[in-house]
């Protein structure tokens, strides 16, 4: 089998507080992104998904401490010094779409300096005219229009702001791209237009896609596979078709994220998810799960890219 380009093995980040408590804002992580593949990494806000992808970059805190590992080709994202991260991981081997593309985009500069400029840093490319010419196929990769290159950030609507994000992204042909919450404060037509163009990227330039998103019809449109995240834990991984439609989602909290939207049962998960500082023993989603017992006291062990005592078996989906 063909190695993934991104494997993700135990990672954990806790927050050390002033007062001397730790947070668990991320435990024992496991999973792996292909070439030509997305994964959708969802969950309510809060449950950690935007620390993971901090703790993929090397940007978290200085009050943060992260274990376990996170390979990209030869380099441990989590063992990489400063220096590493910022020469050889971001923009080369990582290209990150944030949540707020405007706010990356340095506002006193049009599209296209900001494009040249990072042309000649990822590439070393040279020359006015060739920096010029690189500059606009990545736009273009990203479906950024040419008539917008010399305006400035203010000057573009919520979705050009991203595919101008995008484009810079793309720059470094990095094999992985991390898009955190690529779609917040975008109408529906422009969620859609973001994430097919994401999907045209994985699928033409066979990269691994890793999206953070709490949008569940988003990621519909654009996973292969998902992976739900609750209270710090990745709680299953699953087939992005059999999650959406049959036989379903296993966990319980997984169908509860499902049922909760509009176009399905519109009926919300009751209680609210734990404080990431208190976490209950064991399952931290039994408090709010029917399903429950005392079992679940005790945590569970992962098993098939799945963590629950009891999880909705085929025969139940099917009902």
């Amino acid at each position: 089998m063909t190695a993934p380009v991104l494997s993700v093995r135990g990672l954990s980040v806790r927050f050390l507080m002033p007062s001397g408590r730790r947070i668990a804002a991320v435990t024992d992580a496991h999973f792996d992104v292909a070439a030509g593949e997305c994964l959708a990494l969802v969950g309510e806000s809060g449950c950690g998904k935007s620390v993971l992808a901090s703790a993929l970059l090397g940007l978290l805190p200085a009050n943060a401490q992260a274990a376990g590992g996170a390979y990209l080709g030869d380099v441990d994202l989590l063992a990489a010094d400063e220096r590493t991260l910022a020469r050889t991981v971001r923009g080369r081997l990582i290209g990150l779409i944030p949540q707020s593309p405007a706010a990356h985009l340095t506002p006193v500069r049009t599209v296209r300096s900001q494009l040249e400029e990072t042309v000649v840093t990822l590439t070393g490319t040279r020359g006015r005219a060739a920096v010029r010419q690189a500059a606009e196929a990545a736009a273009e990769r990203a479906a950024f229009p040419a008539g917008h290159l010399d305006h400035h950030p203010h000057e573009l609507s919520g979705g050009l702001a991203q595919r101008a994000a995008t484009a810079l992204a793309l720059i470094g042909n990095a094999p992985l791209l991390l898009a955190d919450e690529p779609t917040t404060g975008l109408d529906r037509d422009l969620v859609h237009h973001t994430v097919d163009e994401l999907r045209r990227q994985v699928d033409v330039g066979r990269r691994a896609l890793l999206v953070i998103t709490h949008d569940l019809a988003a990621a519909e449109r654009i996973a292969d596979r998902m992976a739900v995240m609750y209270a710090g834990r990745i709680v299953e991984i699953s087939d992005a078709t059999a999650f959406f439609g049959l036989p379903g989602p296993r966990h319980p909290y997984s169908r509860g994220l499902l049922g909760a939207l509009p176009e399905r049962d519109f009926i919300p998960i009751p209680g609210m998810p734990p404080e990431l500082g208190d976490l209950p023993d064991g399952c931290a989603f039994a408090p709010r799960c029917e399903r429950a017992t005392p079992t679940c006291t005790t945590l569970p062990a992962a098993a098939a890219g799945l963590v629950c005592h009891h999880p909705h078996v085929t025969e139940d989906l099917r009902a």
